[in-house]
Protein backbone atom coordinates (compact mmCIF):
# COMPACT_ATOMS: atom_id res chain seq x y z
CA UNK A 1 0.00 0.00 0.00
CA UNK A 2 2.65 2.56 0.99
CA UNK A 3 4.05 1.67 -2.99
CA UNK A 4 0.96 2.41 -4.29
CA UNK A 5 0.37 5.83 -2.03
CA UNK A 6 4.10 6.92 -3.23
CA UNK A 7 3.03 6.31 -7.19
CA UNK A 8 -0.61 7.92 -6.66
CA UNK A 9 1.59 11.14 -5.36
CA UNK A 10 4.23 10.60 -7.95
CA UNK A 11 1.98 10.56 -11.17
CA UNK A 12 0.05 13.70 -9.57
CA UNK A 13 -3.61 12.18 -9.05
CA UNK A 14 -5.85 13.90 -6.83
CA UNK A 15 -6.38 13.36 -3.00
CA UNK A 16 -10.17 12.88 -3.67
CA UNK A 17 -8.67 10.22 -6.20
CA UNK A 18 -6.01 8.71 -4.42
CA UNK A 19 -8.41 8.48 -1.34
CA UNK A 20 -10.41 6.48 -4.07
CA UNK A 21 -8.15 4.33 -5.07
CA UNK A 22 -6.37 3.39 -1.79
CA UNK A 23 -9.81 2.12 -0.91
CA UNK A 24 -10.50 -0.16 -3.41
CA UNK A 25 -7.43 -1.32 -3.17
CA UNK A 26 -7.24 -2.50 -0.32
CA UNK A 27 -10.64 -4.03 -0.56
CA UNK A 28 -9.51 -6.00 -2.97
CA UNK A 29 -6.68 -7.26 -1.47
CA UNK A 30 -8.65 -8.03 1.80
CA UNK A 31 -11.17 -10.50 -0.53
CA UNK A 32 -8.31 -12.48 -1.59
CA UNK A 33 -5.99 -12.46 1.66
CA UNK A 34 -3.25 -13.36 -0.64
CA UNK A 35 -0.62 -11.50 -2.31
CA UNK A 36 -1.96 -9.67 -5.84
CA UNK A 37 1.41 -10.82 -7.61
CA UNK A 38 -0.39 -14.15 -6.90
CA UNK A 39 -3.78 -13.34 -8.56
CA UNK A 40 -4.49 -13.45 -12.52
CA UNK A 41 -6.86 -12.16 -14.55
CA UNK A 42 -9.80 -14.80 -13.60
CA UNK A 43 -9.40 -14.02 -9.97
CA UNK A 44 -9.84 -10.39 -11.05
CA UNK A 45 -12.95 -10.52 -13.00
CA UNK A 46 -14.42 -13.08 -10.26
CA UNK A 47 -13.90 -10.22 -7.58
CA UNK A 48 -15.85 -7.73 -10.12
CA UNK A 49 -18.66 -9.98 -10.44
CA UNK A 50 -18.46 -10.24 -6.57
CA UNK A 51 -19.31 -6.36 -6.36
CA UNK A 52 -21.97 -6.42 -9.25
CA UNK A 53 -23.55 -9.06 -8.30
CA UNK A 54 -23.49 -9.80 -4.35
CA UNK A 55 -22.90 -6.21 -3.17
CA UNK A 56 -25.36 -4.24 -6.33
CA UNK A 57 -22.83 -1.82 -6.55
CA UNK A 58 -23.69 1.19 -8.95
CA UNK A 59 -21.68 1.41 -12.34
CA UNK A 60 -19.63 4.27 -11.28
CA UNK A 61 -18.30 2.16 -8.02
CA UNK A 62 -17.85 -0.54 -10.79
CA UNK A 63 -15.59 1.27 -13.34
CA UNK A 64 -13.57 2.64 -10.50
CA UNK A 65 -12.75 -0.51 -8.83
CA UNK A 66 -11.50 -1.39 -12.57
CA UNK A 67 -9.36 1.60 -12.81
CA UNK A 68 -7.68 1.22 -9.34
CA UNK A 69 -6.71 -2.48 -9.92
CA UNK A 70 -5.76 -2.12 -13.04
CA UNK A 71 -3.46 1.64 -11.61
CA UNK A 72 -2.53 -1.48 -8.89
CA UNK A 73 -1.13 -4.40 -12.20
CA UNK A 74 -0.52 -1.63 -14.34
CA UNK A 75 1.67 1.08 -12.30
CA UNK A 76 2.82 -0.93 -8.86
CA UNK A 77 3.11 -4.26 -9.67
CA UNK A 78 4.16 -4.06 -13.45
CA UNK A 79 1.88 -6.63 -14.63
CA UNK A 80 0.11 -5.57 -16.74
CA UNK A 81 -0.87 -8.37 -18.89
CA UNK A 82 -2.89 -9.74 -16.08
CA UNK A 83 -5.57 -6.63 -16.63
CA UNK A 84 -5.34 -6.15 -20.46
CA UNK A 85 -8.45 -7.98 -20.83
CA UNK A 86 -10.47 -6.70 -18.33
CA UNK A 87 -13.63 -5.54 -19.45
CA UNK A 88 -15.27 -2.00 -18.17
CA UNK A 89 -18.75 -1.22 -17.69
CA UNK A 90 -20.75 0.55 -20.81
CA UNK A 91 -21.55 3.93 -19.51
CA UNK A 92 -24.91 4.95 -18.90
CA UNK A 93 -26.47 7.43 -21.05
CA UNK A 94 -28.76 9.01 -18.39
CA UNK A 95 -30.21 12.64 -18.89
CA UNK A 96 -29.18 15.56 -16.20
CA UNK A 97 -32.32 16.75 -14.44
CA UNK A 98 -32.24 20.63 -15.18
CA UNK A 99 -34.40 22.79 -12.81
CA UNK A 100 -36.75 25.53 -14.46
CA UNK A 101 -35.93 28.64 -14.16
CA UNK A 102 -38.90 29.10 -11.82
CA UNK A 103 -37.59 26.76 -9.50
CA UNK A 104 -34.08 28.46 -9.22
CA UNK A 105 -35.88 31.75 -8.62
CA UNK A 106 -37.72 29.36 -5.45
CA UNK A 107 -34.41 28.17 -4.23
CA UNK A 108 -32.86 30.84 -4.15
CA UNK A 109 -36.13 32.79 -2.43
CA UNK A 110 -36.12 29.91 0.10
CA UNK A 111 -33.21 30.28 1.80
CA UNK A 112 -32.06 33.17 4.09
CA UNK A 113 -28.76 32.45 5.71
CA UNK A 114 -26.86 35.17 3.36
CA UNK A 115 -24.06 32.58 3.53
CA UNK A 116 -25.61 29.32 2.64
CA UNK A 117 -27.47 32.04 -0.27
CA UNK A 118 -24.14 33.56 -1.60
CA UNK A 119 -22.91 29.94 -2.32
CA UNK A 120 -25.95 28.24 -3.96
CA UNK A 121 -25.63 31.49 -6.08
CA UNK A 122 -22.11 31.23 -6.99
CA UNK A 123 -22.81 27.73 -8.09
CA UNK A 124 -25.53 28.41 -10.53
CA UNK A 125 -24.46 31.68 -12.11
CA UNK A 126 -20.87 30.70 -12.42
CA UNK A 127 -21.65 26.54 -13.65
CA UNK A 128 -19.00 25.21 -10.66
CA UNK A 129 -18.87 22.16 -8.96
CA UNK A 130 -19.55 21.78 -5.54
CA UNK A 131 -15.67 20.51 -4.69
CA UNK A 132 -15.15 23.97 -6.48
CA UNK A 133 -17.29 26.51 -4.75
CA UNK A 134 -15.62 25.05 -1.33
CA UNK A 135 -12.17 25.64 -2.42
CA UNK A 136 -12.33 29.26 -3.62
CA UNK A 137 -10.20 31.64 -1.83
CA UNK A 138 -11.68 35.14 -1.08
CA UNK A 139 -8.71 36.56 -3.33
CA UNK A 140 -10.42 34.25 -6.31
CA UNK A 141 -12.80 36.71 -6.92
CA UNK A 142 -11.85 39.39 -9.12
CA UNK A 143 -14.89 41.91 -8.82
CA UNK A 144 -13.69 44.49 -11.20
CA UNK A 145 -13.70 41.61 -13.81
CA UNK A 146 -16.69 40.08 -13.31
CA UNK A 147 -14.41 36.90 -13.23
CA UNK A 148 -14.32 33.72 -10.71
CA UNK A 149 -10.61 32.49 -10.78
CA UNK A 150 -11.14 28.14 -10.32
CA UNK A 151 -7.73 26.52 -9.68
CA UNK A 152 -7.20 23.17 -9.70
CA UNK A 153 -10.18 21.97 -11.11
CA UNK A 154 -11.20 18.16 -12.29
CA UNK A 155 -8.46 16.86 -14.21
CA UNK A 156 -6.05 19.43 -12.23
CA UNK A 157 -7.26 22.11 -14.53
CA UNK A 158 -7.38 25.89 -13.79
CA UNK A 159 -9.83 28.20 -15.62
CA UNK A 160 -12.15 31.65 -15.41
CA UNK A 161 -15.86 31.43 -15.26
CA UNK A 162 -18.49 34.36 -15.32
CA UNK A 163 -19.17 36.39 -12.14
CA UNK A 164 -22.76 37.65 -11.59
CA UNK A 165 -23.70 40.89 -11.00
CA UNK A 166 -26.93 39.65 -8.65
CA UNK A 167 -24.44 37.11 -7.20
CA UNK A 168 -21.93 39.73 -6.59
CA UNK A 169 -24.20 41.72 -4.66
CA UNK A 170 -25.14 38.79 -2.41
CA UNK A 171 -21.40 38.19 -2.03
CA UNK A 172 -20.55 41.55 -0.94
CA UNK A 173 -23.16 41.41 1.96
CA UNK A 174 -21.59 38.14 3.18
CA UNK A 175 -18.30 39.47 2.72
CA UNK A 176 -19.18 42.52 5.19
CA UNK A 177 -20.99 40.61 7.12
CA UNK A 178 -18.54 37.50 7.82
CA UNK A 179 -15.46 39.18 6.57
CA UNK A 180 -13.40 35.87 5.72
CA UNK A 181 -9.41 35.55 5.23
CA UNK A 182 -8.62 32.63 3.60
CA UNK A 183 -11.63 30.61 2.37
CA UNK A 184 -14.23 32.24 0.89
CA UNK A 185 -16.93 29.84 2.72
CA UNK A 186 -14.94 28.47 5.85
CA UNK A 187 -16.10 25.29 7.66
CA UNK A 188 -16.68 25.18 11.51
CA UNK A 189 -12.75 25.68 11.74
CA UNK A 190 -11.91 28.89 10.24
CA UNK A 191 -8.41 27.30 9.02
CA UNK A 192 -10.49 24.84 6.94
CA UNK A 193 -12.57 25.24 3.91
CA UNK A 194 -16.73 23.69 4.07
CA UNK A 195 -17.29 20.78 3.45
CA UNK A 196 -19.42 19.36 -0.18
CA UNK A 197 -21.53 17.71 1.98
CA UNK A 198 -22.64 20.78 3.89
CA UNK A 199 -23.23 22.11 0.92
CA UNK A 200 -25.68 19.58 -0.19
CA UNK A 201 -26.80 19.71 3.03
CA UNK A 202 -27.80 23.51 2.69
CA UNK A 203 -29.36 22.68 -0.97
CA UNK A 204 -31.40 19.80 0.46
CA UNK A 205 -33.00 21.86 2.58
CA UNK A 206 -33.45 24.82 0.24
CA UNK A 207 -35.12 22.23 -2.43
CA UNK A 208 -37.83 21.09 0.33
CA UNK A 209 -38.40 24.54 1.64
CA UNK A 210 -39.18 25.40 -2.19
CA UNK A 211 -41.26 22.78 -2.38
CA UNK A 212 -39.59 21.05 -5.42
CA UNK A 213 -40.23 17.66 -5.50
CA UNK A 214 -37.75 16.49 -8.13
CA UNK A 215 -34.89 14.14 -8.16
CA UNK A 216 -32.14 16.73 -7.62
CA UNK A 217 -28.72 17.23 -5.84
CA UNK A 218 -26.75 20.42 -6.03
CA UNK A 219 -25.11 19.30 -9.14
CA UNK A 220 -28.31 19.84 -10.62
CA UNK A 221 -27.60 24.01 -10.32
CA UNK A 222 -24.47 23.31 -12.25
CA UNK A 223 -26.34 21.56 -15.28
CA UNK A 224 -29.20 24.17 -14.89
CA UNK A 225 -26.51 26.83 -15.31
CA UNK A 226 -25.67 25.32 -18.69
CA UNK A 227 -29.26 24.13 -20.36
CA UNK A 228 -30.43 28.04 -19.63
CA UNK A 229 -27.26 29.26 -20.84
CA UNK A 230 -27.85 27.11 -24.19
CA UNK A 231 -31.41 28.07 -24.63
CA UNK A 232 -30.42 31.42 -24.22
CA UNK A 233 -28.88 31.00 -27.32
CA UNK A 234 -24.89 30.81 -25.67
CA UNK A 235 -22.39 28.88 -28.37
CA UNK A 236 -22.07 25.89 -27.05
CA UNK A 237 -18.19 26.19 -27.36
CA UNK A 238 -18.61 28.88 -24.60
CA UNK A 239 -19.92 26.61 -22.22
CA UNK A 240 -17.55 23.88 -22.63
CA UNK A 241 -14.92 26.66 -21.68
CA UNK A 242 -17.12 28.12 -18.51
CA UNK A 243 -17.56 24.16 -17.57
CA UNK A 244 -14.08 23.03 -17.85
CA UNK A 245 -14.74 20.30 -19.96
CA UNK A 246 -12.15 18.70 -22.00
CA UNK A 247 -13.98 17.16 -24.31
CA UNK A 248 -16.91 18.84 -26.08
CA UNK A 249 -19.02 15.65 -26.49
CA UNK A 250 -19.44 15.82 -22.63
CA UNK A 251 -21.22 19.41 -22.86
CA UNK A 252 -23.63 18.05 -26.14
CA UNK A 253 -25.49 15.96 -23.25
CA UNK A 254 -27.53 19.52 -22.64
CA UNK A 255 -28.48 19.83 -26.16
CA UNK A 256 -30.91 16.83 -25.21
CA UNK A 257 -32.39 18.56 -21.84
CA UNK A 258 -32.97 21.60 -23.72
CA UNK A 259 -36.04 23.29 -24.69
CA UNK A 260 -34.69 25.62 -27.31
CA UNK A 261 -35.97 23.75 -30.28
CA UNK A 262 -37.65 21.21 -28.77
CA UNK A 263 -39.90 23.56 -27.93
CA UNK A 264 -40.68 24.79 -31.31
CA UNK A 265 -41.90 21.79 -32.13
CA UNK A 266 -45.26 21.55 -31.73
CA UNK A 267 -47.40 18.00 -30.56
CA UNK A 268 -49.72 16.36 -33.42
CA UNK A 269 -52.03 16.28 -31.22
CA UNK A 270 -52.15 19.55 -30.46
CA UNK A 271 -52.73 20.81 -34.34
CA UNK A 272 -55.51 17.88 -34.34
CA UNK A 273 -57.06 19.53 -31.63
CA UNK A 274 -56.68 23.06 -33.06
CA UNK A 275 -58.37 22.15 -36.24
CA UNK A 276 -61.34 20.42 -34.86
CA UNK A 277 -62.09 23.81 -32.52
Amino acid sequence: MEKVKKELKLRGYSQKTRKAYLHQIRRYTRYFTKDPKDLDEEHIKDYILHLIDKEKVSRSYHNQAASAIKFLYDRVLNMRRTVDGLPRPRKEKKLPVVLSHEDVVRVFESVENIKHKAILMLIYSAGLRVSEVVKLKVRDIDAERKLIHVKGAKGMKDRYTILSDVALETLDIYLKSYKPQKWLFAGTKKTRHLSTGSVQKIFDSAVKSAGITKDVSVHTLRHSFATHLLESGVDLRYIQELLGHKSSKTTEIYTHVSTRDLGKIRSPLDNLFKKEG
